[in-house]
């Protein structure tokens, strides 16, 4: 629906925040009412330590937004990446995903400025300075 056809703009992204909200809430109460056992089966599956799965169920699905946001900034294609090699992306989304500098990544995605800057903070900075740009890069 376009925002020209809503006749309150405002108010159905209120409500929109507040469903995505809601439905985060119960993901994370499903998650809360696995037992232990079943809980470190699933991190033990997914070759992640329960701590971090924890965690990464806390900061919810959009956790590692900035992750393809930052290799477009520094010429490397997430598609090209993610067939290359599947489990380093799934572990930069990880590592982006647990991140405690998003404020300062976000500022300078928005501001062009992130490849020239993430060095300083990012988690990923050594990964990214490692990738073979011919192989990862754009085409």
């Amino acid at each position: 629906m376009s925002t020209a056809s809503r006749p309150y703009p405002r108010v159905q992204d209120l409500i929109d925040t507040f469903a995505s909200w809601l439905k985060y809430r119960r993901e994370l109460n499903e998650m809360r009412r696995l037992g232990r056992a079943d809980f470190d089966r699933i991190a033990n599956d997914l070759r992640i330590a329960p701590d971090d799965l924890e965690e990464l169920v806390r900061h919810g699905k959009h956790a590692a937004n900035e992750l393809p946001k930052m290799l477009e900034q520094l010429g490397i294609s997430a598609e090209r990446l993610g067939r290359a090699q599947p489990l380093l992306l799934r572990d930069m989304e990880r590592v982006c995903s647990l991140c405690h500098h998003k404020g300062q990544c976000d500022r300078d995605l928005a501001d062009g400025t992130a490849a020239e800057n993430y060095h300083g903070y990012c988690g990923n900075a050594s990964t990214l300075e490692s990738l073979d740009r011919a192989d990862v890069a754009p085409r």
